[in-house]
């Protein structure tokens, strides 16, 4: 079995491959928001090998998008220019990104569950701030149910969603879609299996 010094070692070991570990095509969820995608700067966070951005790019944001792995922003770089589109990648952790204010029409997480209740609080606060007042903050993540299926997330309770978390961590904001749901995640071989999942699409207020 092999051991890691730190998580970004252990991302490191498993991006290091030539193959998509999580695939190339969008999440599920963040797919299912495309005609409430706004024009204009989206962010996607914890960008991974690029699946996320490249599609939201596709959609015509101007993209920003951040991981903390080498070997993942290269491969999302690679996937960029296979698509043909523009994404602004930063090799950075989330606590070093700079987080510009009000400056995305759309932040974007998706399967980010790797910080406790205390940073992920942090977090979730920074992902606000940097939302343009009226911008569409789009959230999927595993829910507690997915503790009885074993098929991916941190398998820590406390770094679950549910969907009070949701409503107390973005007030105020205008929910257009929360749902805890059960089902199939075929999202690279990496990713596969029925899930417990939580979708979160809501509008920052004014």
């Amino acid at each position: 079995m092999t051991t890691f010094a730190n998580p970004k070692a252990r991302w490191d070991y498993r991006f290091a491959t030539p193959a998509y570990i999580f695939g190339t095509e969008p999440n599920a969820f963040l797919a299912s928001q495309k005609d409430r995608l706004p024009q204009g700067k989206g962010l996607s966070v914890a960008d991974g090998e690029g699946r996320n951005s490249v599609w939201l790019a596709e959609q015509g944001l101007q993209v920003d998008a951040f991981d903390f792995s080498e070997p993942a922003v290269a491969k999302a770089r690679h996937l960029a220019e296979r698509r043909q589109v523009k994404v602004a990648f930063h090799l950075s952790d989330w606590q070093s990104f700079a987080w510009p204010s009000a400056h995305y029409d759309c932040v974007a997480g998706i399967f980010f569950q790797f910080v406790d209740a205390q940073d992920r609080a942090v977090l979730f606060q920074r992902m606000s701030n940097s939302l343009k007042p009226g911008g569409l903050m789009l959230i999927q993540g595993y829910s507690p149910a997915q503790l009885k299926f074993n098929t991916g997330g941190p398998g820590e309770l406390s770094h679950l969603y549910d969907e009070t978390l949701m409503l107390a961590s973005f007030p105020g904001y205008h929910v257009l879609e929360l749902r805890t749901y059960e089902a199939q995640v075929q999202e690279g071989a990496a990713h596969q299996g029925m899930s417990g999942l939580l979708g979160f699409a809501a509008i920052k207020p004014a």
